[in-house]
Protein backbone atom coordinates (compact mmCIF):
# COMPACT_ATOMS: atom_id res chain seq x y z
CA UNK A 1 0.00 0.00 0.00
CA UNK A 2 1.38 3.47 -0.81
CA UNK A 3 1.85 5.72 2.18
CA UNK A 4 -0.76 8.72 2.48
CA UNK A 5 -0.46 12.01 3.14
CA UNK A 6 -2.58 14.57 4.86
CA UNK A 7 -2.61 17.65 3.36
CA UNK A 8 -2.65 20.00 6.32
CA UNK A 9 -1.05 23.63 6.49
CA UNK A 10 1.97 23.23 9.14
CA UNK A 11 1.50 25.14 12.13
CA UNK A 12 3.48 28.59 12.22
CA UNK A 13 6.99 27.79 13.41
CA UNK A 14 7.12 29.56 16.51
CA UNK A 15 9.05 27.40 19.13
CA UNK A 16 12.50 28.79 18.79
CA UNK A 17 11.77 31.83 18.77
CA UNK A 18 9.98 31.76 22.22
CA UNK A 19 12.50 29.55 23.61
CA UNK A 20 15.82 31.68 22.43
CA UNK A 21 13.85 35.04 24.22
CA UNK A 22 14.64 33.83 28.23
CA UNK A 23 17.69 33.27 26.55
CA UNK A 24 18.21 36.40 25.57
CA UNK A 25 17.17 38.02 28.34
CA UNK A 26 19.79 35.95 30.58
CA UNK A 27 22.33 37.16 27.92
CA UNK A 28 21.88 41.02 28.60
CA UNK A 29 23.90 41.14 31.85
CA UNK A 30 26.52 38.47 30.62
CA UNK A 31 29.22 41.03 28.95
CA UNK A 32 31.26 37.90 28.25
CA UNK A 33 28.97 36.46 25.80
CA UNK A 34 27.63 39.85 23.81
CA UNK A 35 29.68 40.55 20.50
CA UNK A 36 30.65 44.00 20.78
CA UNK A 37 32.84 44.76 17.94
CA UNK A 38 29.76 43.28 14.98
CA UNK A 39 27.46 45.75 17.48
CA UNK A 40 29.26 48.54 16.47
CA UNK A 41 30.34 48.24 12.76
CA UNK A 42 26.47 47.34 12.61
CA UNK A 43 25.92 50.51 14.12
CA UNK A 44 28.20 52.46 11.56
CA UNK A 45 26.70 50.80 8.91
CA UNK A 46 23.19 51.40 9.69
CA UNK A 47 23.70 55.02 9.17
CA UNK A 48 25.80 54.78 6.19
CA UNK A 49 25.14 51.36 4.43
CA UNK A 50 21.80 49.81 5.80
CA UNK A 51 21.27 47.24 3.35
CA UNK A 52 24.27 45.88 4.46
CA UNK A 53 23.44 45.23 7.60
CA UNK A 54 20.19 43.40 6.43
CA UNK A 55 22.16 41.56 3.35
CA UNK A 56 24.15 39.85 6.90
CA UNK A 57 20.59 39.20 8.49
CA UNK A 58 20.37 36.68 5.99
CA UNK A 59 23.46 35.19 6.52
CA UNK A 60 22.13 35.00 10.05
CA UNK A 61 18.82 33.34 8.97
CA UNK A 62 20.65 30.50 7.10
CA UNK A 63 23.14 30.15 9.78
CA UNK A 64 20.75 30.25 12.59
CA UNK A 65 17.53 29.82 11.12
CA UNK A 66 16.00 32.58 13.18
CA UNK A 67 15.82 36.70 11.64
CA UNK A 68 16.29 38.02 15.09
CA UNK A 69 19.85 38.32 16.75
CA UNK A 70 20.55 36.66 19.68
CA UNK A 71 22.91 38.79 20.85
CA UNK A 72 21.23 41.26 22.83
CA UNK A 73 24.32 44.02 22.84
CA UNK A 74 22.99 45.92 20.54
CA UNK A 75 20.28 46.92 22.82
CA UNK A 76 21.99 47.18 25.54
CA UNK A 77 24.66 49.42 23.91
CA UNK A 78 22.38 51.47 22.17
CA UNK A 79 20.12 51.94 25.47
CA UNK A 80 23.31 53.08 27.53
CA UNK A 81 24.22 56.05 24.65
CA UNK A 82 21.00 57.06 25.56
CA UNK A 83 21.48 57.33 28.80
CA UNK A 84 24.51 59.29 28.63
CA UNK A 85 23.53 61.73 25.52
CA UNK A 86 20.50 62.49 27.88
CA UNK A 87 22.68 63.40 31.05
CA UNK A 88 24.15 65.27 28.67
CA UNK A 89 21.19 67.25 28.39
CA UNK A 90 20.60 67.25 31.34
CA UNK A 91 23.99 68.66 32.39
CA UNK A 92 23.87 71.45 30.61
CA UNK A 93 20.23 72.46 30.75
CA UNK A 94 18.90 71.01 33.80
CA UNK A 95 19.74 72.29 37.36
CA UNK A 96 18.28 69.44 39.60
CA UNK A 97 19.94 65.93 39.66
CA UNK A 98 16.65 64.29 40.90
CA UNK A 99 14.93 65.81 37.55
CA UNK A 100 17.91 64.92 35.43
CA UNK A 101 17.05 61.12 37.04
CA UNK A 102 13.72 61.10 35.90
CA UNK A 103 14.31 62.76 32.42
CA UNK A 104 16.97 60.21 31.65
CA UNK A 105 14.43 57.05 32.92
CA UNK A 106 11.64 58.70 31.09
CA UNK A 107 13.81 59.33 27.73
CA UNK A 108 15.26 55.78 28.02
CA UNK A 109 11.19 54.09 28.92
CA UNK A 110 8.74 56.25 26.39
CA UNK A 111 11.24 56.99 23.54
CA UNK A 112 13.09 53.82 23.18
CA UNK A 113 12.34 50.67 25.31
CA UNK A 114 8.58 50.78 25.79
CA UNK A 115 7.56 52.27 22.11
CA UNK A 116 9.44 49.37 20.63
CA UNK A 117 7.75 47.06 22.72
CA UNK A 118 4.45 48.09 22.40
CA UNK A 119 5.51 48.28 18.39
CA UNK A 120 6.90 44.74 18.15
CA UNK A 121 4.18 43.18 20.58
CA UNK A 122 1.28 45.09 18.12
CA UNK A 123 3.26 42.74 15.23
CA UNK A 124 3.00 39.54 17.03
CA UNK A 125 -0.77 39.73 18.20
CA UNK A 126 -1.63 42.06 15.41
CA UNK A 127 -3.82 44.64 17.38
CA UNK A 128 -1.59 47.73 16.68
CA UNK A 129 -4.44 50.33 16.42
CA UNK A 130 -5.79 49.43 20.31
CA UNK A 131 -1.47 50.40 21.12
CA UNK A 132 -1.13 53.28 19.14
CA UNK A 133 -4.30 54.88 20.75
CA UNK A 134 -3.00 54.05 24.07
CA UNK A 135 0.48 55.70 23.28
CA UNK A 136 -1.18 58.84 21.76
CA UNK A 137 -3.26 58.55 25.33
CA UNK A 138 0.10 58.02 27.49
CA UNK A 139 3.40 59.15 26.52
CA UNK A 140 2.97 63.31 25.69
CA UNK A 141 6.39 63.63 26.22
CA UNK A 142 6.85 61.58 22.79
CA UNK A 143 3.58 63.19 21.14
CA UNK A 144 5.50 64.77 18.14
CA UNK A 145 7.58 61.66 17.05
CA UNK A 146 4.03 59.51 16.94
CA UNK A 147 2.59 62.01 14.93
CA UNK A 148 5.32 61.96 12.33
CA UNK A 149 5.55 57.90 12.64
CA UNK A 150 1.69 57.19 13.18
CA UNK A 151 0.35 56.52 9.78
CA UNK A 152 3.49 53.49 10.01
CA UNK A 153 3.19 52.81 13.29
CA UNK A 154 -0.39 52.20 13.17
CA UNK A 155 -1.26 50.45 10.77
CA UNK A 156 2.49 48.11 9.51
CA UNK A 157 3.42 45.95 12.42
CA UNK A 158 -1.24 44.69 11.97
CA UNK A 159 -0.20 44.40 7.85
CA UNK A 160 2.65 42.64 8.32
CA UNK A 161 1.50 39.12 9.30
CA UNK A 162 -2.35 39.84 8.53
CA UNK A 163 -2.31 41.37 4.54
CA UNK A 164 1.45 41.32 3.94
CA UNK A 165 2.49 37.72 4.26
CA UNK A 166 2.77 35.71 1.32
CA UNK A 167 0.18 32.73 1.35
CA UNK A 168 2.38 29.35 0.98
CA UNK A 169 1.05 27.79 -2.69
CA UNK A 170 2.09 24.32 -1.35
CA UNK A 171 0.10 22.93 1.53
CA UNK A 172 3.36 21.26 3.21
CA UNK A 173 5.36 24.66 3.51
CA UNK A 174 5.24 25.70 6.63
CA UNK A 175 3.98 28.80 6.99
CA UNK A 176 6.38 32.08 8.26
CA UNK A 177 5.21 35.06 10.63
CA UNK A 178 7.55 37.72 11.83
CA UNK A 179 9.00 37.28 14.76
CA UNK A 180 8.83 39.60 17.90
CA UNK A 181 12.81 39.45 18.64
CA UNK A 182 12.89 40.91 14.63
CA UNK A 183 10.18 43.26 14.78
CA UNK A 184 11.51 44.75 17.83
CA UNK A 185 15.42 44.40 16.05
CA UNK A 186 13.55 46.30 12.97
CA UNK A 187 12.52 48.88 15.55
CA UNK A 188 16.20 49.02 17.55
CA UNK A 189 17.97 49.32 13.91
CA UNK A 190 16.02 52.16 12.65
CA UNK A 191 16.06 54.22 16.33
CA UNK A 192 19.43 54.20 16.38
CA UNK A 193 20.29 56.87 12.85
CA UNK A 194 17.83 58.53 14.49
CA UNK A 195 19.43 59.00 17.87
CA UNK A 196 22.24 60.07 16.51
CA UNK A 197 20.61 63.14 14.47
CA UNK A 198 18.12 63.87 17.18
CA UNK A 199 20.48 63.43 20.18
CA UNK A 200 24.12 64.00 19.04
CA UNK A 201 23.68 66.49 16.30
CA UNK A 202 20.96 68.14 17.90
CA UNK A 203 22.65 68.41 21.50
CA UNK A 204 25.45 70.65 19.44
CA UNK A 205 23.05 72.32 17.46
CA UNK A 206 20.47 73.11 19.93
CA UNK A 207 21.80 76.71 21.01
CA UNK A 208 21.23 77.47 17.40
CA UNK A 209 17.51 75.46 16.87
CA UNK A 210 15.39 76.46 19.68
CA UNK A 211 16.13 80.19 18.65
CA UNK A 212 13.88 82.57 17.65
CA UNK A 213 13.72 83.13 13.93
CA UNK A 214 12.97 81.18 10.78
CA UNK A 215 15.88 80.00 10.09
CA UNK A 216 16.35 77.65 13.52
CA UNK A 217 12.52 76.06 12.91
CA UNK A 218 13.26 75.91 9.51
CA UNK A 219 16.82 74.08 10.58
CA UNK A 220 14.72 72.19 13.30
CA UNK A 221 12.32 70.91 11.10
CA UNK A 222 14.60 69.51 8.29
CA UNK A 223 16.83 67.59 10.92
CA UNK A 224 13.15 66.02 12.31
CA UNK A 225 11.83 65.55 9.02
CA UNK A 226 15.32 63.51 7.80
CA UNK A 227 15.28 61.36 11.16
CA UNK A 228 12.09 60.33 10.60
CA UNK A 229 12.67 59.69 6.86
CA UNK A 230 15.46 57.40 7.57
CA UNK A 231 13.75 55.78 10.76
CA UNK A 232 11.10 54.60 7.65
CA UNK A 233 13.12 53.79 4.91
CA UNK A 234 15.38 51.32 7.32
CA UNK A 235 11.74 49.76 8.61
CA UNK A 236 10.98 49.38 4.65
CA UNK A 237 14.35 47.45 4.23
CA UNK A 238 13.60 45.30 7.51
CA UNK A 239 10.57 43.94 6.34
CA UNK A 240 11.70 43.91 2.70
CA UNK A 241 14.18 41.38 3.58
CA UNK A 242 12.08 39.01 4.46
CA UNK A 243 10.89 36.88 1.60
CA UNK A 244 7.31 36.08 2.88
CA UNK A 245 6.35 39.57 2.67
CA UNK A 246 4.87 40.88 -0.21
CA UNK A 247 3.92 44.79 -0.66
CA UNK A 248 6.41 45.66 2.19
CA UNK A 249 6.86 49.62 -0.39
CA UNK A 250 4.01 50.38 1.97
CA UNK A 251 6.43 51.21 4.42
CA UNK A 252 7.83 53.90 2.21
CA UNK A 253 4.30 55.56 2.19
CA UNK A 254 4.69 57.51 5.50
CA UNK A 255 7.91 59.12 4.43
CA UNK A 256 5.52 61.30 1.95
CA UNK A 257 3.17 62.26 4.37
CA UNK A 258 6.74 63.82 6.62
CA UNK A 259 7.41 65.25 3.75
CA UNK A 260 4.45 67.02 3.32
CA UNK A 261 3.52 68.07 7.07
CA UNK A 262 7.19 69.47 7.36
CA UNK A 263 5.99 72.57 5.29
CA UNK A 264 3.21 73.23 7.26
CA UNK A 265 5.04 72.74 10.59
CA UNK A 266 7.67 75.54 9.22
CA UNK A 267 5.11 78.02 7.73
CA UNK A 268 3.07 77.15 10.66
CA UNK A 269 5.92 78.45 13.28
CA UNK A 270 6.29 75.24 14.77
CA UNK A 271 9.74 74.42 16.24
CA UNK A 272 10.40 70.39 17.46
CA UNK A 273 13.07 71.58 19.14
CA UNK A 274 11.94 73.90 21.35
CA UNK A 275 8.70 71.87 22.00
CA UNK A 276 10.85 69.09 23.45
CA UNK A 277 13.33 71.60 25.25
CA UNK A 278 10.22 72.56 26.98
CA UNK A 279 8.81 69.21 27.22
CA UNK A 280 11.32 67.91 29.22
CA UNK A 281 13.24 71.13 31.16
CA UNK A 282 10.24 73.52 32.00
CA UNK A 283 8.55 71.25 33.77
CA UNK A 284 8.78 73.42 37.37
CA UNK A 285 9.47 77.00 35.46
CA UNK A 286 7.04 78.55 33.43
CA UNK A 287 9.58 80.17 32.03
CA UNK A 288 11.47 77.66 31.08
CA UNK A 289 15.15 77.14 32.88
CA UNK A 290 17.49 75.79 30.05
CA UNK A 291 15.79 79.20 28.09
CA UNK A 292 17.84 81.25 31.04
CA UNK A 293 20.55 78.43 30.84
CA UNK A 294 21.25 79.91 26.68
CA UNK A 295 20.43 83.51 27.41
CA UNK A 296 23.25 83.28 30.39
CA UNK A 297 25.20 81.66 27.22
CA UNK A 298 24.76 84.13 24.93
CA UNK A 299 25.40 87.30 27.40
CA UNK A 300 28.14 85.83 28.48
CA UNK A 301 30.00 85.24 24.69
CA UNK A 302 28.64 88.63 23.72
CA UNK A 303 30.58 89.85 26.47
CA UNK A 304 33.74 88.04 25.65
CA UNK A 305 33.79 89.40 22.01
CA UNK A 306 33.23 92.92 23.17
CA UNK A 307 36.41 92.47 25.64
CA UNK A 308 38.29 90.80 22.60
CA UNK A 309 37.38 93.84 20.63
CA UNK A 310 38.42 96.20 23.10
Amino acid sequence: MLPTVTKTRSLPSTSRPNSMFPQYLRRIVKWQQMDIEYTFWQMLHLCTAPKVVYQHTKYHKQTKNQWARDDPAFVVICSLLLAVATLAYCAAYDHSAAHAVFVVISVFLFHFLLTGVILATSCWYEVAVEYVECIRRHLLQCILLIILMICNSSLKRFLTNAYLREEAPNSHVVEQRVEWLYAFDVHCNSFFPMFVMLYVIHYFLSPLLVSNGFIPELLSNLLFMVAASYYHYLNFLGYDVLPFLERTTFFLYPIGVIIVLSPIFILSGFNPSRYFMNIHFSQRSGKGTWMLVIAERSIGLEGKTEEGLR
